[in-house]
């Protein structure tokens, strides 16, 4: 049978040319081409605190792609909001001559670059620099950061003349406009709240006096780059933390601050950065609903008409296509829509739509892992969807842009995302592609989750591997068993090779393992527990000794079907491999669910309906009566089949995809693919077409169990590469 097309889901329906999503608009003086802009986002590519070419390709990619406006990501405006080497320092006349290079390479595909301006304030980390955080008040951002230097009057003054500095050299460099930055729980925001501002002078305490150095900040900013300038700022509209800043304080303080500065446009985010709930709603996962904060933007643009103020108004978060950008247009109160993380996982997501091929775009599932995820490690954000983020400079983001040298037989075997992955871009490449399942289904242990509903949105990664396979003629066997001897044609005559393979990708995953505990008993795997009916009043322990989302979302899973879950780990915290930017409201979601969390408990054993613990701060030995235990331990790589094909003779394994082939550049385009089900069992060594045993690779799961963000990033780099 044809593989089934994600084309037609709900959330890619072509988008109208004269939709209102691809009409111009002016902000200012300034003529944007349509209504979708990239907000500003750290990358994390700065070396020096200095732009680099990974930035200018980065943004290229997605001015090409049809976004309308690029707002750069944070230009800070002081050494003391640096942080990082990554971090990039507009205040040095340095970042004059790249942020050039950027602007050129956005104007060249007719896209207006803004620069954003910021001080982050409390949170940064000032080890690498050794300076402490600033702040308005001496209070941490989270438990285990340091409290800031309560800012003097001269360093607030510092700071000003530090926007004012930082905006002459945007200018310089030939961008569009600026962004003062006065959300996201950064230093003009801290000062607005009352959750983080409790000084008692003239920059404290009333609304008046904590607006104060945000005024300062934007009439200094404005009178320095006159009335010509494309000028606007960011705002949270809600802070969603504890005491902190609320809708309704922000329809006051963003119409008072309009009345007082001449802007040219306000971009409605919210979030505070706060160890709390707060922080996870500034890049809302796959777990919040998509129209959770849609009501922001409208709310905010109202107050500011009622005040008589009619600049354009922009909202962000979680728009993942045009088309949902298009519903809140439409509206008419809301005047651009802001896609960051979309762009991120699609930079070609506006032309895609434009042209009727929206369908083919590759949307951001909102797992949080490559982008925020990175940012937390200080690594170059990536993405899960799209490995080819950061690496534009070699790897087009569109695969069939980047062609084979020669067309090579290709066979993946395993058809999880890692093999999916390989398969897909290797064909798109102009290779002849098999790709062989043992199950009846393609997608691996990600079809897990489709027993758990706030991760469903990992299957629209492996719907779109699955169109892409079809689109590009991969052709899937299901059903299918591979073992290391034979010629490859003599069993599929009807396949697509007309010989043995010349490279063999292994993707044939992991598989979970029993855990057995020491003084007796075996806990359930995760699949086993995903396996079984569980009804409300059960009493289930999980033992975890994975610390990542695969366990969590048992736990959520069995928690919202109203068992009683107590959570056990031997690791000082729980879901350690979480990204900080999700796991606060993880936390949050937990306590409403009465999970329990016990830290530092190893186990001991399961016999008869007792789970017997130790206490590893004290030795105390505990017990749980229980219904189950479902203990996730390290799976182990399914590696039998690489196995074999090394004992051969003459053979090549490589790992990961690390063999480093240059390529040179041709194309061949192939027809649709097929999916075969029935029982095969294929033989694929033999010789390939060079005369010598196919070269092998093993990735994912089969290399070494970790996450999807790995084993879809090494099934694209061997595909690059082959």
């Amino acid at each position: 049978m044809t593989v089934n097309s994600a084309g037609d889901s709900p959330g890619h329906a072509p988008a109208d040319r004269t939709s209102i999503a691809f009409t111009p608009i002016e902000l200012g003086p300034v003529t944007v081409r349509n209504r979708i802009f990239v907000p500003a986002h750290t990358t994390n590519f700065g070396l020096d605190n200095l732009p680099t070419d990974r930035h200018t390709a980065y943004h290229e990619a997605r001015a090409r792609g049809g976004a309308g406006l690029i707002i750069m990501e944070s230009l800070r405006v002081h050494a003391t909001s640096l942080g990082k080497p990554q971090g990039l320092a507009a205040f040095d006349p340095r970042c004059v001559e790249p942020l050039t290079r950027i602007a050129e390479a956005v104007h060249r595909h007719r896209a207006r670059i803004f620069g954003q301006i910021i001080h982050l304030g409390r949170q940064i980390d000032g080890d690498a620099l050794r300076l402490p955080p600033w702040g308005p008040s001496p209070i941490a951002w989270d438990a285990a950061a340091a409290a800031p230097h309560a800012m003097s009057e001269g360093d607030i003054a510092e700071v000003v003349a530090g926007h004012i500095t930082s905006a002459h050299h945007v200018l310089a460099a030939g961008f569009d406009g600026l962004e003062v930055h006065v959300g996201h729980g950064h230093l003009l925001q801290q000062f607005l709240s009352p959750a983080t501002n409790t000084r008692t002078d003239r920059y404290g305490g009333s609304e008046a006096n904590r607006m104060r150095f945000a005024l300062e900040v934007l009439t200094a900013v404005r009178d320095a780059v006159g009335p010509g300038v494309c000028l606007g700022m960011r705002v949270s509209a809600d802070e969603y933390a504890h005491g902190g800043l609320t809708l309704d304080d922000m329809e006051r303080i963003v119409p008072a601050l309009a009345d007082r500065v001449d802007l040219d446009f306000v971009n409605v985010s919210h979030s505070a950065y706060h160890g709390s709930y707060a922080l996870s709603t500034q890049m809302a996962d796959m777990t919040f609903p998509a129209d959770m904060f849609r009501h922001l933007a409208p709310a905010m643009a109202r107050s500011l008409r009622a005040g008589g103020h009619t600049m354009p108004v922009m909202a962000v978060c979680k728009f993942r296509t045009v088309e949902e950008a298009e519903e809140l247009l439409a509206g008419g109160e809301v005047d651009m829509v802001g896609m960051a993380r979309a762009h991120v996982a699609d930079p070609d997501l506006v032309a895609k739509a434009r042209s009727r091929r929206a369908h083919e775009t590759r949307t951001c599932i909102g797992c949080n892992q490559g982008c925020a995820g990175f940012l937390e490690k200080g690594l170059p954000i990536t993405c899960l969807v799209n490995p080819s983020v950061g690496r534009e400079r070699t790897w087009s983001p569109n695969p069939v842009d980047d062609p084979a040298a020669a067309s090579k037989r290709v066979l993946v075997v395993g058809g999880g995302p890692a093999g999916l992955e390989a398969a897909w871009v290797a064909a798109a490449r102009g290779h002849r592609v098999n790709l062989v399942e043992a199950g009846p289904r393609l997608g691996g242990t990600l079809r897990l989750l489709e027993h758990m509903p706030k991760r469903h949105d990992f299957l629209a990664l492996v719907d779109q591997q699955i169109a892409a396979c079809q689109q590009h003629g991969v052709d899937v066997w299901l059903n299918t068993t591979v073992d290391a001897d034979g010629i490859l044609s003599d069993v599929i005559p009807g396949g697509r090779f007309d010989g043995p393979p010349d490279h063999l990708v292994v993707a044939t995953g992991a598989r979970q393992q029993p855990v057995a505990f020491p003084d007796g008993g075996v806990g359930l795997t995760l699949a086993e527990a995903l396996g079984r009916p569980w009804s409300r009043g059960r009493r289930v322990a999980v033992y975890d000794l994975v610390g990542d989302w695969s366990t969590m979302s048992v736990v959520e899973y069995l928690a919202d079907l109203g068992v009683s879950v107590t959570y056990l780990t031997p690791v000082a915290g729980y879901g350690w491999k979480i990204t900080v930017y999700s796991k606060t409201a993880l936390t949050a979601r937990l306590r409403e669910a009465r999970v329990g969390i016990r830290p530092l408990r190893s186990a001991r054993s399961f016999v008869e309906g007792v789970f017997t613990v130790e206490d590893l701060s004290t030795g105390d030995v505990e017990s749980l009566e229980v219904d189950a235990v479902i203990a996730a331990g390290n799976p182990v790589a399914v590696s039998d089949l690489a196995a074999a094909v090394a004992d051969k003779p003459g053979s090549l394994v490589s790992l990961g995809g690390l063999d480093g082939h240059d390529q040179v550049k041709s194309r061949r385009r192939l027809a649709g693919g097929q999916t075969r089900v029935g029982e095969h069992r294929l033989a694929v060594l033999g010789l390939a077409a060079d005369g010598g045993p196919p070269a092998v690779t093993v990735i994912g799961d089969s290399l070494a169990p970790r996450t999807a963000l790995e084993a879809v990033f090494e099934g694209h780099r061997i595909a690059r590469e082959l």
